[in-house]
């Protein structure tokens, strides 16, 4: 008994011991940063905040989808689409664009606006027709890695008034519109509007516009200078903004479909106009 005494007491430490070292530790270190001059919280980070936001709601978009809650996931992925917007504007806001931001953003892009809409696109209806249906919902999600990663390459680090392509922002919302607008209609299903005819060619063409080469409007500045030089396009856009507001994904979708129509017009307006001021080569021959 007195030889197990002498064992615990040797190895009990002194009462307060530890709590002494941690706090002589403690002050050490503060003394040793005290001459340190404090970091400031990046510029980026209030930017990166809105794209990681943008992120973790088309995370959430993922887990409803997988739920069955499809319209919670497709207006998920419009708030996306909101975050996507903001941290554009704190980017030019706080003069903290960077490639870094490019590259989060893009990131972030893919989930929220490429996979999140595959994904919703083929649980909602694809998944019934096999693999024709597997292979139609991946686009949204194939062209949209394309579509993000030619934009990085091209980009010269100044925002330009269009995009070459179908942004992927864009198409994800037209997704979604088309989804909300037909899930509860009572003529979807029927012929000759059933999944096989209006679900699968609105994706492939989508899919498919996001890697054209057609120029679309960018979204505009909310400043005096850009409202006075684009008045037609502000209050185009304040339109639509007004249709989601009022008629929510009936305007959405109204709004979307206008926007679409208006970039393929123009493109085709633009290569008619070049056909016809081509020269004639037959005109410029020489006389024999």
């Amino acid at each position: 008994m007195m030889l197990r005494n002498r064992i615990l007491h040797r190895r009990s430490p002194e009462p307060g011991r530890k709590q002494r070292r941690f706090r002589e530790r403690l002050q050490a270190y503060r003394a040793a940063r005290r001459g340190r001059p404090r970091r400031q919280i990046p510029r980026a980070a209030v930017p990166s905040f809105f794209t990681l936001m943008n992120l973790f709601s088309g995370f959430l978009a993922l887990v409803q989808i997988h739920d069955g809650q499809f319209a919670y996931a497709a207006w998920l992925i419009v708030l996306a689409g909101f975050f996507d917007m903001l941290d554009g504007m704190m980017a030019r806001l706080t003069n903290s664009q960077s490639l870094f931001g490019v590259e989060l953003d893009s990131l972030c892009d893919v989930v929220s606006f490429g996979v999140a809409p595959a994904y919703l696109v083929y649980v909602f209806g694809l998944s019934e027709l096999g693999v024709p249906g597997l292979i139609v919902a991946s686009l949204p999600a194939l062209c949209g890695a394309v579509r993000l990663a030619r934009f990085n390459v091209s980009f010269d680090g100044e925002k330009k008034d269009y995009f070459t392509g179908l942004p992927i922002p864009m198409q994800a919302a037209a997704t979604v519109a088309l989804i909300l607008h037909l899930q509860d209609a009572s003529w979807f299903g029927e012929p000759p509007f059933s999944i096989r005819n209006v679900l699968m060619p609105a994706v492939i063409v989508l899919s498919a516009l996001m890697i054209s080469n057609i120029p679309f409007d960018a979204a505009p500045r909310p400043s005096p200078g850009y409202i006075r030089a684009h008045p037609y396009k502000s209050i185009g856009y304040l339109g639509g903004v007004l249709l989601v507001l009022f008629l929510q994904a009936t305007g959405l979708l109204l709004g979307l479909v206008a926007y679409l129509l208006l970039g393929i017009g123009q493109a085709g307006y633009r290569l008619v106009r070049a056909i016809l001021a081509a020269p004639d080569p037959t005109d410029t021959a020489e006389p024999p």
